[in-house]
């Protein structure tokens, strides 16, 4: 990129850099402690683009850091399909309710919350791919960006459950469940503050859970195989579990 004069650079952070926060919502701010490693990997580039850009200023960063993705395009003909076994919460509830999977497996039912299931910050596709542009534009039209980071979410939180129930709502199915203990690196409440994002890229987020499931559904209803077949998909996939 620098033997190309390209050093304006948008990087795809996440929020389990944050690990387990003790204060929320989490702010660009908060202290950073990876708890798993898919977390550290992040943690680890984000390092990698500030010291870059301490070396040589010239490097224009912006650090994105997502909360939790669902939803798909809302024409329908665009969304999520995971290869294997889908790492996180909505492809599989999306699996379940066309036929694919025979329930979804929770982890975790005794965590300190409304219902005792994992809280996060769901944030619709779109408005993940309009901060993007955002970001973008600020790279371009503001000189005195150096390593910027800001928070991709919607600022409020919803427990597992409650994503659950708003997608039964919007398909018009029923979503068995099996509940499994705790998992080792997952995080009890994790949600953004996103005041920084909104002030400084003039971005704030649209869409509610209910758009995220509406088209979510609207998507898997058209393409209940993603994009491939029964003939080369698998007809029932038995190993049930999600990532938040």
């Amino acid at each position: 990129m620098a033997a190309h004069r390209c050093k304006k650079l948008v990087f795809s952070s996440s929020a389990t850099v944050y690990g387990w926060p003790k204060d929320l919502p989490c702010t660009e701010e908060s202290s950073l402690s990876a708890m798993n490693p898919y977390g550290r990997t992040k943690l680890m580039i984000e390092d990698i683009c500030r010291d870059m850009h301490h070396a040589d200023s010239e490097w224009k960063i912006m650090l994105l850091r997502y909360f939790n993705p669902v939803g798909a395009h809302p024409s329908g003909d665009i969304g999520e399909d995971p290869r294997g076994i889908p790492n996180n919460l909505m492809p599989l509830v999306q699996q379940v309710a066309v036929g694919r999977r025979p329930a979804l497996t929770v982890f975790g039912n005794d965590y300190l919350t409304k219902d005792g299931t994992g809280v996060r910050d769901y944030i619709h596709v779109v408005d993940l791919a309009e901060g993007h542009i955002a970001a973008l534009k600020k790279l371009f039209e503001d000189p005195k960006i150096g390593c910027e980071v800001y928070n991709l979410g919607t600022g409020k939180g919803t427990s597992v459950l409650e994503m659950v129930a708003a997608f039964e709502k919007a398909s018009g199915k029923k979503i068995p469940l099996v509940f499994a203990g705790r998992r080792p690196g997952d995080a009890e409440v994790l949600f953004a503050s996103t005041s920084k994002a909104e002030k400084e890229l003039n971005w704030k987020a649209k869409y509610g859970i209910e758009e995220m499931c509406r088209d979510q559904w609207n998507w898997a209803s058209k393409n209940p195989w993603g994009y491939e077949s029964p003939d080369t998909a698998n007809v029932l996939l038995t190993d049930e579990y999600y990532y938040i």
